[in-house]
């Protein structure tokens, strides 16, 4: 047998130059595998909704009748709908950037480090896809409006999915951040409980922000959920028929040393904070191995 008989052709490997279309297609693979995996995780979904459930139906009707001389007569599970909203997505949100752990420990995220895309793609593909899939989830709770007295209608509806939107993204992106220098699933997860309860807890989700200790305002003040449980508050109620009195005492304003802290640049501090921790996430990923 001869030798030319025995040489194997050489395949050739064409890697496709790097364009604006291909990253922008990374983008979207990783954002589609996001919804994928969300989509035939049906029992995530129903778990991320128990905790949110807990603290409307449970807590808000248990707590009721204690509360009911402060609250002007609106009902507690109507005041602490928007923070519930709020930690619906939060923790949905979490979980979706813990998947990023999950996929280095079974080797996954290096293959897609190495793919012919640049790093801050698959970041912004991960953050976009946590967002999204967050978001979808509290159209859930937004779907339960009704049962908590509050009206719908479609501005609420838009506004209440766009302030979510945009929680989502920052938390996901925060969560990127933190996922890029942990490698095992349960130190993320302790480290995002030991952050996200505490802020929850201090953004004034479950109370009123006005007349709190100094401690705690000062908490409250330096608690980026604070800027999104507030605009969230402030849409809700104004679909609400409330006296004027019972929006002072349930809903007063953010305020900096005395000055009212705008809602749209409580919004704006939301969207310019998630863009920073997305620009650290992706600075993290471009250093790592």
């Amino acid at each position: 047998m001869s030798t030319d008989a025995l040489t194997v052709p050489t395949v050739q490997v064409r890697v496709p130059p790097r364009s604006w279309r291909s990253e922008v297609r990374a983008v979207k693979i990783v954002w589609r595998r996001e919804l994928i995996r969300f989509q035939k995780d049906r029992m995530r979904i129903v778990t991320s909704l128990v905790q949110p459930l807990l603290f409307l139906f449970v807590l808000g009707s248990g707590l009721q009748q204690l509360s009911a001389a402060s609250t002007h007569g609106v009902d507690l599970k109507t005041f602490i709908y928007p923070g519930v909203l709020c930690i619906s997505v939060m923790f949905t949100a979490m979980f979706s950037a813990a998947s990023i752990v999950w996929d280095r420990e079974f080797g996954f995220l290096r293959e897609m480090m190495v793919a012919p895309v640049r790093r801050s793609s698959i970041v912004v593909g991960k953050v976009l896809g946590g967002a999204t899939v967050a978001s979808l989830q509290g159209l859930i709770l937004l779907a339960l409006a009704w049962a908590v007295h509050v009206p719908y209608s479609v501005g609420l509806v838009l506004g209440v999915f766009a302030l979510q939107l945009l929680l989502a993204f920052s938390i996901t992106a925060f969560g990127v951040m933190v996922a890029a220098r942990i490698t095992q699933m349960q130190s993320f997860m302790g480290v995002m409980q030991m952050i996200v309860m505490p802020m929850f807890f201090i953004s004034g989700a479950l109370f009123p922000v006005g007349d709190l200790p100094g401690w705690l305002a000062f908490l409250n003040r330096i608690d980026p959920i604070t800027y999104a449980v507030a605009p969230m508050r402030t849409l809700v109620f104004d679909n609400l028929n409330l006296s004027a009195e019972a929006v002072h005492t349930l809903n007063p304003p953010i305020t900096w040393f005395g000055w009212a802290v705008p809602v749209a640049l409580q919004i704006f501090m939301v969207f310019a904070l998630g863009m920073a921790m997305l620009g650290i996430a992706v600075v993290e990923f471009n250093a790592g191995d």
